[in-house]
């Protein structure tokens, strides 16, 4: 059965010499040759060859490099649960995930990027497609032929569908004003929202549940984010910082808040604006610490030198 199932995905997606995008057989064979290329020499050291996120220096490494086979990303412009965009996954390339090993490529010529995104998509697809054979085959005993074409469609519909699904505030942001951060803090610590359960109240992340951690989708233990860090690894952009609240972030535990807060975008913006005011609070601890060693010393009250020790005396 597993050579039937390789025998599939060859015919579907190709081989590491000659891969193919599923769905896009028009796509051109020398573009995803260079995005092996590119993954070859860039990623595959982190990432693993078939994209499991097992490569050989992925063991030294927290958090570990994606598994990209589930076809689940984190840090993406629509839903919890949903797939990313194309656009996300080039974000995530070109600029890296900061607070993490995974670096900015923005160096590299954009059509190696655009190629290494393709390949990145052919790998995943084919993780996700071959799951699914295998699924079918310990279900079935066998893997007829005429299935083919909807085990594919389960995989790309949901890509598809994710064009139709990005998170669009539907209110302009309102100004960063203390009444909003005020507002934003009365929601982080009320019960419905509940983010001071994990982050904490103060937003360091510091509760008996979050020490404990918990497990994500890859099996790996994680922990909620200390806000107070000014670490946004799903960009710092306040578009980025209420998608991450309104759709969480995919394969963890920090949940959508969209039902949550069905109706109240405003209150999204208000947490927007008092996580960016939290994020910042160890750069104001720093800043105030340099006034302070930057101030010249108040000038002590002279005390003659037999002053200290007639007290001294005194007190005998």
């Amino acid at each position: 059965m597993q050579r039937e199932i390789r025998r599939h995905l060859a015919e579907r997606c190709g081989t590491p010499q000659a891969p193919r995008l599923l769905g896009q057989d028009d796509l051109d064979p020398q573009h995803l040759r260079l995005g092996a290329r590119v993954y070859q020499r860039q990623c595959a050291a982190c990432h693993g060859m078939t994209g499991d996120g097992a490569g050989p220096v992925a063991e030294i490494m927290n958090p570990r490099p994606r598994d990209y086979r589930k076809g689940v990303f984190k840090f993406i412009s629509t839903p919890y649960g949903s797939k990313p965009l194309r656009d996300d996954l080039v974000r995530t390339i070109r600029v890296g995930v900061r607070g993490t090993s995974m670096p900015s490529f923005h160096l590299l010529p954009d059509a190696e990027l655009q190629a290494v995104v393709d390949y990145v998509l052919a790998l995943t697809h084919r993780g996700e497609l071959e799951l699914r054979l295998a699924i079918e085959a310990e279900n079935e005993g066998e893997i007829a032929p005429e299935i083919l074409p909807d085990l594919v469609a389960e995989v790309l519909e949901p890509w598809q569908a994710a064009r139709t699904q990005v998170i669009v505030p539907p209110i302009a942001e309102p100004p960063y004003t203390r009444d909003s951060v005020y507002l934003g803090k009365q929601a982080f610590l009320t019960e419905k929202a509940g983010c001071f359960k994990c982050h904490g109240a103060d937003g360091t992340g510091r509760t008996s549940e979050n020490e404990q951690g918990f497990v994500d989708t890859w099996g790996q233990r994680t922990k909620a984010a200390d806000l107070t860090s000014g670490l946004f690894r799903g960009g710092a952009e306040p578009v980025d910082i209420y998608r991450r609240i309104a759709g969480g972030v995919n394969g963890t535990p920090m949940p959508s808040y969209h039902q949550a807060l069905s109706g109240q975008p405003e209150t999204i913006w208000h947490l927007v604006h008092y996580v960016q005011y939290v994020s910042d609070a160890r750069r104001r601890e720093v800043q105030a610490a340099y006034r302070a060693w930057r101030s010249p010393p108040s000038t002590p009250q002279q005390v003659r030198p037999g002053d200290a020790a007639g007290g001294q005396a005194g007190g005998g």
